[in-house]
């Protein structure tokens, strides 16, 4: 089984209404991550893998980064479970947490943050760290509960 749901439709999508769309691109030495833009949706599948399989622009690529242009609206963020607290479990690195924190920084709304998840990655409970941002929905693949939808509680 994957344990991350495809993008690849989503990022499509986006682009045929019009929008413009950003993607990870992790610097491995340290916890750091930039969203940059992707100029179309064919330029996914010609881009570098990193070690996770997952495709990105290589560091001397020089593209808009999102915090340089006035910030996000939506975050789709990966994990490898959820709660309904909006909790995540992550891989550990802690690339996600310190972006929204760094959005944070910016003025205006914080990013509504969006987990897509398999109905095997809904947990009663994850663990927590102090630096671990809560994300605001999750959305299931399959129905499961409200219909596919966990719009997160606070604790």
């Amino acid at each position: 089984m994957q344990d991350e749901i495809e993008t690849e439709e989503i990022i499509k999508d986006i682009f045929q209404q019009g929008k413009t769309c950003f993607i990870p691109r992790y610097q491995f030495q340290s916890n750091h991550m930039d969203m940059v833009k992707l100029a179309s949706p064919d330029e996914i599948s010609s881009l570098p893998k990193t070690s996770w399989n997952i495709p990105q622009p290589g560091e001397g690529d020089v593209r808009e980064e999102a915090l340089s242009t006035g910030g996000l609206d939506l975050i789709f963020m990966p994990g490898l479970g959820f709660d309904k607290q909006g909790n995540r479990l992550g891989r550990g690195r802690g690339y996600y947490d310190a972006y929204l924190q760094r959005c944070l920084q910016l003025p205006g709304p914080k990013p509504y943050t969006i987990a897509l998840a398999f109905k095997e990655q809904l947990c009663h409970q994850i663990p927590v760290g102090e630096h671990d941002m809560r994300v605001d929905e999750v959305l299931c693949e399959d129905p499961c509960e409200a219909e596919g939808r966990i719009l997160c509680e606070a604790p």
